[in-house]
């Protein structure tokens, strides 16, 4: 869920010449800034509200720090920077002064100049005006329209364009979109020459994006999907791996190049972030997906990954793609049911039949199906919907190639309560910085690691420890613990 180096030939070749010049920012508009302070309120509640650990006031710190470097305002107070209650690696900023980075990111994080190398990475594509460029289809309107086809399985034409964006829900609701090489490139080159102006090491753009580009190849092992997963940051700035030379030639040339990279500071500041899932929003482990809060839990079928949010749990693989969520209930399952494919289907009506009902591990549950067109073909469109109590349902809504229906069965049987034992058990997993001593090893500590795979794997890309590195004792490094 979270979420291999290609040695790049671009700066190999061209060396210290010339780079191509730098955009000059122009100081944020009242225009900015009202755009901005509309879309602040939506992106908290998309990626699950502020941290309000003692780390949001550090990352606060560093990020007005590095944006003041780009000419977008005069003064830090300009900028708001947030530290988002997300498990999802991500970072982004909006016109208007908004900078975010989630609490998933900045645990991979190593240094305080790798996490300024995120956030001016992103102020550099607001500095550049890389949003405006797009095209205005495609930035117009709400932040529901961005991304809206993230499932790919739109119905054909315009009206159908809405069944995308209902199944991709909230996680289609981001602001960015992917970038362009060339706007990524340069959104990096501004990211650098921001670092060197603050005083911190521009390599730490470089070294950012390995630890990116590491933690991207554990994902794809996790979700036994090769090299084709992305973990959210870069599936919207893609191919970190290819980056990472680059990056390490333009620091090379940066003018006014800084050394500090902070990371006692750093790691002194992080101790104790929550990782992974917060309890309050569900927690993912392995296939299962349980929340302790609504006290209950469900199974992905086998070859399906997982992604979770405060609104939804997205279900999806080449097979299909499914979300698990929740509208209004008035105590009748069959309205309940009708009211989703409404949703689903926006102007186009989906016709699903007759819906049927039954018993799913001892809890009311109400279904039906309807067919649609899309650009890929003929496609089922299937609603799951559970009764928990008289004010309270939840559903899934799946959709799968035409011949393929039964691909989620094993899901929509695996709906359940959770036992009181159950919901006890469940804690929060938190970044724990622990001092290295003599007896220390790589496997060692990360047998201390709160999982049960990939235990080496994970601890060496969270500590950004290549496969020889060794470890000297006195030297902190971060673990994950329970609890």
């Amino acid at each position: 869920m979270r979420n291999i180096l290609l040695i790049g030939s671009a700066w190999l070749a061209i060396g210290a010449s010339a780079p191509a010049p730098l955009p000059v920012a122009q100081p944020m508009t009242a225009s900015d800034r009202a755009a901005g302070a509309k879309a602040h309120p939506q992106l908290l509640a998309e990626f699950g509200g502020l941290y309000e650990g003692p780390q949001a006031a550090y990352v606060t710190r560093v990020g007005q720090k590095i944006a003041m470097q780009s000419g977008l305002a005069n003064t830090q107070s300009a900028f708001t920077v947030s530290l988002l209650n997300s498990s999802v690696s991500n970072a982004f900023a909006i016109p208007g002064g908004y900078v975010y980075v989630t609490r998933e990111l900045l645990a991979l994080m190593n240094d305080e100049a790798e996490l300024a190398s995120v956030m001016g990475h992103e102020v550099g594509h607001v500095a550049a005006r890389h949003a405006q460029q797009r095209n205005n289809a495609a930035t117009k309107g709400t932040l529901g329209m961005i991304l809206g086809t993230v499932l790919g399985a739109v119905v054909a034409g315009n009206d159908g364009a809405k069944l995308g964006q209902q199944l991709a829900g909230s996680l289609a609701q981001r602001y960015v979109l992917k970038y362009s090489r060339t706007q990524e490139y340069q959104a990096d080159d501004l990211g650098v020459s921001y670092l060197g102006k603050a005083g911190y090491d521009p390599m730490a753009s470089s070294t950012m994006l390995a630890s990116l580009a590491a933690q991207t190849a554990l994902d794809a092992q996790l979700q036994g999907k090769g090299d084709k997963t992305l973990p959210e940051w870069a599936s919207t700035h893609p191919d970190p791996a290819s980056r990472v030379a680059r990056a390490a030639g333009r620091a090379s040339i940066t003018a006014a190049s800084g050394k500090a990279r902070n990371r006692e500071a750093f790691l002194a500041a992080i101790d104790g972030v929550m990782y992974d899932d917060d309890p309050h929003q569900g927690v993912i482990d392995g296939r299962s997906f349980r929340h302790p809060d609504l006290k209950l839990a469900f199974n992905a079928p086998a070859g399906f990954a997982m992604v979770n949010s405060p609104q939804a749990v997205m279900i999806s693989s080449s097979a299909g793609q499914a979300q698990f969520t929740s509208v209004a209930y008035n105590g009748d399952l069959r309205s309940y049911v009708d009211s989703v494919f409404r949703a689903v289907g926006g102007q186009t009506a989906l016709d699903y039949g007759s819906i049927a009902t039954r018993q799913v591990n001892g809890i009311t549950a109400a279904y039906a199906s309807a067919g649609a067109n899309t650009q890929s073909g003929p496609v089922v469109v299937t609603v799951y919907a559970y009764e928990l109590s008289n004010n309270s349902a939840f559903h899934f809504v799946a959709i799968t190639p035409l011949g393929s229906e039964g691909a989620f069965n094993t899901l929509f049987e695996s709906f359940r309560r959770l036992s009181p034992g159950e919901v006890a058990a469940i804690r929060p997993k938190r970044v724990s910085v622990v001092t290295v001593k003599a007896a220390d090893t790589v496997a060692s500590l990360a047998a201390r690691m709160a999982y049960t795979d990939f235990k080496i794997e994970r601890f060496r890309i969270l500590n950004a420890l290549g496969s020889g590195a060794a470890l000297k004792p006195g030297q902190k490094v971060k673990i994950i613990v329970s609890g």
